[in-house]
Parts: C-alpha cells; structure tokens; sequence
C-alpha cells in the first residue's frame, strides 16, 4: 500500500519537532506560572520566552500578546459586543460575531470603506487570496498568513490581530491575540487575572512553549525561502491540474495568493465527492475551511464571492507544505484525472 499524502495544510500543519521538544520540555516543569516561588518562576519564564519568540516572528514589538486556546477564542475577545462589519469570506470565527454585510469581487477582494469598524483576514483559508489591509483597520485574522509570506504586526494600523500555533506546526488549542499597544479588551473569561487581565485561567504552559518554538522555526523557513519553493510545486499542480480539465476554474488565480494554496471546481462535481474519492486513492485534501468543509453544502465564501451554488458545491482546496513533493502532485493528478474522466463520462 502506497504512503498516505497529506495536502491539507491550512487545516492543521503536522507539530514540528523543535515545537514537540519545546513542549515535552515544559511537561516536566511542575510550577504554576502564576506562582511567585522558584517552581513557578520557571515556569512563567517559558511563558515569557515564548511571548518573544511570537512577538519576533510576527513583527510585534510594538505590541502586547495574549495567550488564548486559539484564534477562535481571540476573536471572540475582541469581537463579542461590537458592531463591526465583515465581508462573506471571513473565517467563522469572526464572521458569527459581525455584521456580514461588505462586498467581495469574483477574487475574493474587499473593499473597507470604514476600517475602524471594519475587519478584514489577511489571507483567505480556502483559496489563499491575499488583502490589502487599509489603515486604521479594527482586526486582522492573520492565522493563515502567519509564517507563510512575510507579515509584521507593526508593518500594518491593525489594533488587533489573531494568531493560531496549528497552523504553522505547533500545538493544537494554542493561540494569541495581538494588540497594538494603548488599546485593551474586557476579557470574556475573568478570574485571576493571568495575561494581564485578558484572559484568565493558568495559562496552558505546554500548549504555550509549543506554539513559541513553532513561531521560530517558522520565521527561519520563511527566511530560508522554504515557502518560495512550496509555490513552485502548487504551480506545477495547477498547471497539470489545467492540462487534464482545461474548463477547471482555479479561484483567485489573477491575485496574489498565499504561496501554498490551489482552490478550483469543476462545476456540477461535488466537492465533498472529490474529497471522498482523493481520500480512498490516499490524498489527504478538502473541500474548504476545516471549520465547515465536515458539512455538505456550498462554500458561502464562494458565494459571497458571486459563485452560483452548483460551483460553489463544486470547490476543492489543496494546500500544500514544505514536505510535499512534484512526484506526489504527479500521483494526486493521476488519481484525481482518474475520478474526473468517470465523473465526465457519467455526466455525458
């Protein structure tokens, strides 16, 4: 039997090891981090070093970062019991806070005409369109775009950012909101204070030196040009994937897109089929976001985008990783060319 392929990286990157060390390390450190004692100092100061690790790999020095259980959590901090306006294509996380209610073109590129009211991702989850983010703006969702392309928090006049450690090969249920400094929250979850009064709870010290040690390594791939390499092979799928349909649409392929990522449909062939199908040939892929792409009905971000609901049923997304390979694209168009010209001649 073949070796599975995973290309579903804007799901979950697989945990890098520098972030299992960093985290099988802070298993043996028995102290609260709230705890004013020895055992407790040193488990603050891994909290602490990571605290930098994130703030130099996402530019923040200008900047406070609160550990949270992930993005979702961030968002909700900054979110809850504010008017804020968001374009169709955000992720849910943020979009069940606000008002849906911005336009997106056929790219999936939005317009702000009110930034401090306004919230707009850095780079989209399910086809990796990348934003232009205006001044001023209230909050950026930067957890796809966090160690893939070059980013900076104090590059943008963001007041908040949210940031996930799965994403660029840390631990699952870590995370950070990011705030421009001068500008605070009311916490959603109080107690005793921990993150400066943002998040209460013993902080997740494990979950927190993973997530400080992936940031790192992510910034040093990221130097290193890892990602530029990562475009080349998603390119390559793109144009084996064209040879085989020459009618594929391919989303957001005339704007610029995270380095990584390839969303397109054929239309009328069922995404969630494709993704099935994928599946039992070995190829780990999907059909969007990781958030809704378990549910069988039409990428909404595609139809904010304009996308009638048979194409947007149609949608696949892959997206790759350093680890991922020209042979294996070559398997993945083999395997899917198969499905497709079964899916053409049942539909002939």
């Amino acid at each position: 039997m073949n070796a599975r392929v995973y290309m579903d990286w804007n799901a979950t990157a697989p945990l890098r090891p520098e972030s299992r060390a960093a985290m099988i390390a802070a298993m043996d450190v028995m102290g609260n981090p709230s705890s004013v004692h020895a055992e407790g100092r040193i488990a603050k100061a891994i909290i602490e070093k990571a605290r930098g690790q994130v703030a130099e790999a996402f530019g923040a020095s200008n900047a406070d970062i609160a550990f949270t259980s992930g993005a979702t959590e961030a968002a909700a901090i900054v979110m809850a019991g504010n008017d804020i306006k968001v374009a169709g294509i955000e992720h849910d996380c943020v979009a069940v806070w606000a008002n849906v209610g911005l336009g997106a073109d056929e790219n999936g590129l939005v317009d702000i005409a009110e930034p401090v009211s306004s919230s707009l991702q850095a780079a989209n989850s399910e086809m990796g369109v990348l934003q232009t983010l205006p001044n001023g703006l209230y909050l950026s969702d930067y957890v796809q775009a966090f160690g893939k392309i070059p980013c900076a928090f104090d590059w943008a006049d963001v007041s908040f950012a949210l940031l996930s450690a799965h994403k660029i090969g840390g631990p699952k249920g870590a995370g950070a909101l990011v705030l421009k400094q001068g500008i605070d929250v009311l916490p959603l979850i109080k107690g005793g204070g921990q993150e400066q009064g943002r998040r209460s709870g013993t902080e997740n010290v494990i979950g927190i030196a993973g997530f400080g040690a992936a940031a790192e390594a992510a910034a040093r791939d990221l130097a290193d040009g890892v990602w530029d390499q990562v475009a080349a092979v998603r390119d390559y799928l793109e144009e084996r994937i064209i040879e085989v349909a020459p009618e594929v649409i391919i989303f957001g392929k005339d704007v610029k897109r995270l380095p990584n990522t390839s969303n397109f449909a054929i239309p009328g062939w069922k995404g969630e089929t494709q993704v099935m199908q994928m599946d039992l040939a070995g190829f780990a892929i999907s059909a969007g976001s990781a958030c809704s792409s378990g549910k069988v009905k039409a990428s909404r971000v595609l139809q904010a985008m304009g996308f009638d609901d048979i194409t947007s049923s149609s949608a696949i997304r892959v997206s790759l990783g350093p680890m991922n390979t020209k042979d294996q694209i070559d398997g993945f168009v083999s395997a899917w060319g198969k499905a497709y010209s079964k899916f053409r001649a049942k539909a002939a």
